[in-house]
């Protein structure tokens, strides 16, 4: 394994999804009942956290192939790739994108890696993947990397 990273929701993604829960066991607790609002402030809670698991990306490079979530690519037809800051991130992911292309961004995570592709068989010029540590990504998907912003 040369690389592994997993996107997970920031933490005050979990203290929101806390007051929820305190708000539904002020609420539902009131007018049922304590023993129902515990039970939907836990239902809240186990609710958010399957959400939270569930939408978690992990993105895994080895000397083979390159693994976004459930999507795999071979390394081979990788032919470059960039690690982008914030503002080209903004660029890439919005006005600028390919219609085309594969994004696996997520609204937490304000960098990325752009992946460019070498298949005449695939009509997917490139894929953009959010990465907290976008040049080390970049790095371990080979030499044909290089750092941009």
């Amino acid at each position: 394994m040369l690389y592994r990273e997993r996107l997970t929701v920031p933490a005050a993604w979990w203290v929101l999804a806390a007051l929820l829960a305190v708000s539904l066991l002020a609420a539902v607790g009131f007018y049922l009942g304590p023993v129902w609002g515990i039970a939907v402030a836990v239902a809240a809670m186990a609710v958010a956290a399957g959400l939270f698991w569930s939408t978690a990306v992990v993105i895994e490079v080895d000397d083979e192939e390159l693994r976004v979530g459930r999507a795999v690519i071979g390394r081979t037809w990788i032919s470059g790739c960039a690690a982008l800051d914030v503002a080209a991130t903004d660029v890439r992911g919005g006005t600028g994108a390919d219609a085309r292309a594969h994004l696996v961004l997520r609204p937490y995570v304000p960098t990325a890696v752009e992946i460019t592709l070498d298949d005449p068989a695939d009509p997917v010029p490139y894929w953009l993947v959010s990465s907290r540590r976008p040049t080390r990504l970049a790095a371990a998907l080979g030499p044909a990397a290089d750092a941009v912003g």
